[in-house]
């Protein structure tokens, strides 16, 4: 059975320092603070605007600071659609694993009690036939995917399915907490960019008046 792999952090935000952006001396770097246990940057969050911007040199402009905070805002955007992607997945996937897992110790159990079942089978849409499943033989095909279908005992097959759903559990559970964790960097990332657009409107204004 197929596994997916944990929230990978896509390489535009594993490697925020080496792409600078073409004026002054900011990167991506300069606008995050850390990075979480799963390598996840933290946006930065910007009090004093006017000492944000003195701290590049040049100077950097509202139309810079915002340019790369909109680059970093995309590349999180991106981010949550491929971990709202991977949550989707993994909704539909634990189920299939613990109604497979519920199947199998079905047939387990009917083995133990010396008894055979009914099966319903798929034939075409919305059409099924019956079969009687002989339970003796303590066999059961398991397909993983990739056009590959590999026949385990009762026993092998519910250790792999519980293995299974373990893991597709706890990356579940990996998967939203890196999406509530992103969508709260989008969010201080938003903040941010009005907070520069409000300091420039203010800058300006106080510049016409002089």
């Amino acid at each position: 059975m197929s596994e997916e792999k944990s929230s990978d952090v896509p390489e535009g935000l594993q490697d925020l320092g080496e792409r600078a952006t073409p004026q002054a001396d900011m990167s991506l770097l300069s606008i995050t603070d850390g990075e979480n246990e799963r390598s996840i940057p933290f946006v930065k969050f910007i009090d004093d605007v006017e000492a944000f911007s003195n701290t590049f040199n040049p100077p950097a402009n509202a139309e810079l600071l915002i340019g790369a905070y909109s680059e970093l805002h995309q590349k999180f955007k991106t981010f949550e659609t491929s971990l709202e992607r991977k949550k989707s997945n993994y909704k539909v996937k634990i189920p299939d694993l613990e109604k497979s897992l519920s199947l199998v110790k079905t047939l387990q159990k009917k083995k133990e009690d010396g008894e055979k079942t009914i099966a319903r089978y798929n034939l075409a849409d919305n059409v099924y036939g019956k079969a009687e499943v002989d339970c003796s033989a303590g066999t059961v095909n398991l397909w993983l995917g990739a056009n590959v279908m590999l026949e385990y005992t009762y026993e092998e097959a519910i250790e792999f399915l519980s293995q299974n759903e373990e893991t597709a559990r706890k990356e579940f559970a990996m998967v939203t907490e890196d999406l509530a964790f992103v969508r709260d960097q989008i969010v201080t990332a938003e903040v941010s960019m009005t907070r520069i657009f409000n300091w420039d409107v203010r800058k300006r204004r106080a510049q016409g008046k002089q």
